[in-house]
C-alpha cells in the first residue's frame, strides 16, 4: 500500500512541472540579451543613440559600483 501512495505521489508531482515557465523565462533571458547586445553594438558603432547609450553605461555602472 505505501508503495502505491508514494507512486500516485510521484505521478502528481510530475503532472504538475513547471516546464512551461522554465520555457517562457528562458525566451525572456534571451530577449533581454539581446537588448544588451543592440545596445553595446549601437554603442560601439557610434550610431545615433551613441551618447544617450554611453551615458546609460555609465550610470548603471556607476549604481553597481555604488552597491559594492
Amino acid at each position: 500500500m505505501k508503495a502505491l501512495v508514494a507512486r500516485l505521489h510521484h505521478l502528481a508531482l510530475a503532472a504538475s512541472d513547471d516546464d512551461g515557465q522554465a520555457t517562457t523565462e528562458y525566451a525572456l533571458v534571451l530577449l533581454g540579451a539581446a537588448l544588451v547586445a543592440l545596445l553595446v553594438v549601437g554603442w560601439a558603432t557610434g550610431g545615433g543613440g551613441a551618447a544617450k547609450v554611453g551615458k546609460l553605461f555609465d550610470r548603471v555602472l556607476d549604481r553597481v559600483i555604488g552597491e559594492l
